[in-house]
């Protein structure tokens, strides 16, 4: 295998997550100021290579570019984490291209000469040029065009409310228990050249308003009427660079803010009644810094969770072992400007070398995936960490953290994972060719990070704790002032994708957890349990009992999956979301279901990986339910459709369900 290879393979998941320089913003309908950032000019090199037809005969000239460079990873998309040729093909030219000069697979990029680089965006994307004018068309008519803010802002981060509960009342979601048990399709959209929808959008009255990662947009739609949104404007990145993270709302001195952050860390503050740009701040510091988690925005800053995807390089021998490590920014709303920062550990220095002369760095890792809940009676916020990346493993790695509000200081930490070092290509096995790997007894390589956001729970004796989800499979109970653990209730020891992936729920005293793997047991953490299975479980809040637990039927016959990797068909990778009384879940196979919260009863259940004839005329298709997918807007259930990581099912697709009759 060749060098490049090498690096390719252990970056192949990033391709689905891409990075841009800040330049001016564009929004339709409305006039765009210029950004509180300077703008920085584009090279000749980064412009989108014009489509060119393909060969008339033989081979096209991409594929073997192709085949050189990007089919080790992209040919076993399970195994690398990367996106599979299929959903590369239905990506725009814009995004892979921009991929490839500016985003996170740049270093691939740039071993490509500008011919094979046009080869290769062709091959992939057919040579199809951008489709986006489908926003003109569904533009709102006079009588809804203005976004009106007077009603209750229902969903305002990723928990809906600052405690990260994903919960919300019937009065909140307009929606009953008695209604959400039977729900039919009001509406689809459908988003050109998307094969990822990860992102939940910010509902305010009739209003919802929508990030797309793939093509770097944000949109304000009208829900006023359940079966015809419409579009109030719509918020566009500078030549479609990737959002990433889900939208916030919140009143900054009076301003209806709209803040979320793309793969580069550029945070985009914009005024929610216009899309007109308020500030971009760009926050990352680290060569592979990147932003998943969603801000939240008070009254007098925003604060914003860094990640870094330094894992899926740092398996390569080109690359100089370890860097990066996550932290936490607090901005100025009016400015972006940064008011405090609190950094998981220190820099990293020179370990040891590593055999061939070259240094391994550390300590390093602690990404921040989850969105920090936030506790203003303490003045705390919580959140949680991921693994480490090289030794010393740090012990603010897998990791739930508390720190003042005001002054980013830590209050505590507690390090639920020790010695959990891990790289993309790397095992527990020695590996001396891979100089940056590590082994036992330096490493329990699990990965398990806390990628589900940590949750302020109040019980209904007032009493509050901390919750966390992690990829272990474990769910843990924290005192909020002091960080002692309360309980912890192991289901399994999940795997590479969860155990616990991206979320849990809060609500009536208990803790909705959904496990897509379950794992192999594990002396002095998890015995064997055969009962514990993929699906959802609902836990007592106060002592981390299982109330009840729903586990899908598998089918008859399972395609294989790689060890350690979900069944897609039963795993539950989404954050849920509960409803008054209903919590929401989904397979990754692309199915809702909807359970009663209070004895796990199915209710019903939908099919959404699927075609649709969608409402904005842009061919709508659905496939996995991950990330943040599920909540509710004014009367509706909105669901996301297609995530083409890992293996899964890609789609472009937002779904509206409304009550039956």
């Amino acid at each position: 295998m060749t060098t490049f290879m090498k690096a390719a393979l252990a970056g192949a998941a990033a391709l689905a997550m891409v990075s841009c320089q800040a330049t001016p913003m564009s929004v339709t309908a409305v006039d765009t100021p210029p950004v509180v950032e300077a703008p920085v000019s584009t090279p000749a090199h980064d412009i989108a290579p014009a489509p060119q037809p393909a060969a008339a005969t033989g081979a096209h000239p991409g594929e073997g570019v192709y085949k050189t460079y990007c089919a080790a990873c992209h040919d076993q998309p399970e195994a690398t984490r990367s996106p599979a040729l299929s959903t590369l093909k239905q990506m725009s030219l814009q995004f892979i291209n921009f991929s490839l000069t500016q985003g996170k697979m740049k270093a691939q990029g740039a071993m490509l000469s500008d011919e094979q680089r046009a080869q290769v965006v062709n091959f992939l994307t057919g040579g199809k040029p951008p489709t986006d004018n489908w926003t003109s068309a569904m533009m709102c008519d006079d009588a809804r065009k203005t976004v009106n803010l007077s009603g209750p802002a229902a969903v305002t981060n990723f928990g809906f409310d600052m405690h990260n509960t994903r919960s919300l009342t019937a009065a909140k979601a307009g929606l009953t228990k008695t209604q959400l048990q039977k729900m039919e399709l009001a509406w689809s959209l459908g988003f050109p050249d998307a094969t990822g929808m990860r992102a939940q959008g910010a509902v305010v009255g009739d209003n919802l308003f929508v990030p797309v990662a793939d093509v770097g947009a944000m949109y304000a739609f009208d829900i006023s009427v359940a079966d015809k949104p419409c579009l109030q404007w719509a918020f566009n990145t500078p030549g479609g660079a990737p959002l990433r993270t889900s939208a916030a709302f919140g009143y900054a001195n009076g301003v209806p803010l709209l803040v979320f952050s793309g793969t580069d860390t550029a945070v985009y503050a914009v005024d929610a009644r216009t899309g007109k740009s308020v500030w971009t701040k760009t926050v990352g510091t680290y060569s592979y810094s990147t932003a998943t988690g969603t801000p939240s925005i008070l009254n007098d800053r925003v604060i914003v969770p860094v990640s870094q995807f330094e894992i899926v390089f740092a398996g390569s021998n080109d690359v100089t072992c370890c860097t990066n490590h996550g932290y936490v920014v607090s901005l100025d709303p009016k400015t972006g400007e940064q008011q405090w920062r609190y950094d998981t550990m220190p820099d990293a220095v020179h370990v040891r070398d590593r055999g061939d002369g070259k240094s391994l760095m550390g300590p390093s890792g602690a990404p921040i995936w989850n969105s920090p809940a936030i506790d203003e009676k303490r003045s705390l916020i919580y959140f949680a960490t991921g693994e480490s990346n090289s030794p010393p493993a740090h012990r603010n790695t897998n990791a739930v953290i508390a720190v003042d509000l005001k002054t980013g200081k830590e209050k505590w930490s507690f390090h639920a994972t020790p010695n959990d070092i891990y790289n993309i290509g790397c095992d527990l096995k020695s590996k001396p060719e891979l100089l940056n790997c590590t082994s036992t007894p330096e490493t329990v390589y699990r990965d398990v990070d806390f990628g589900a956001s940590a949750i302020l729970g109040t019980h209904s004796d007032g009493k509050q704790l901390v919750y966390a989800g992690q990829k272990s499979g474990s769910v843990w109970a924290f005192e909020p002032d002091t960080g002692k653990v309360v309980w912890r209730k192991a289901l399994g020891t999940g795997g590479a994708l969860g155990g616990i992936h991206w979320g849990i729920a809060y609500d009536g005293d208990t803790v909705f957890a959904p496990i897509s793997t379950v794992g192999q047991p594990i002396a002095g953490e998890w015995e064997f349990d055969a009962s514990i299975k993929p699906g959802l479980y609902a836990l007592d809040a106060k002592t981390g009992a299982i109330k009840w637990q729903y586990n899908p039927e598998p089918p008859a016959t399972l395609p294989p999956t790689p060890p350690g990797f979900p069944v897609h068909q039963i795993a539950m990778s989404a954050a849920p979301a509960v409803i008054d009384g209903v919590v929401i879940a989904a397979t990754l196979d692309g199915t809702l279901h909807a359970l009663d919260a209070k004895d796990g009863k199915l209710l019903w259940k939908q099919a959404t990986a699927k075609n649709y004839t969608t409402l904005n005329g842009v061919p709508g298709k659905g496939g996995a339910i991950d990330a943040a997918s599920i909540y509710a807007a004014n009367g509706q259930l909105v669901v996301n459709s297609g995530y083409g990581s890992f293996g899964q099912a890609p789609g472009n697709v937002m779904l509206g369900f409304k009550p039956a009759n």
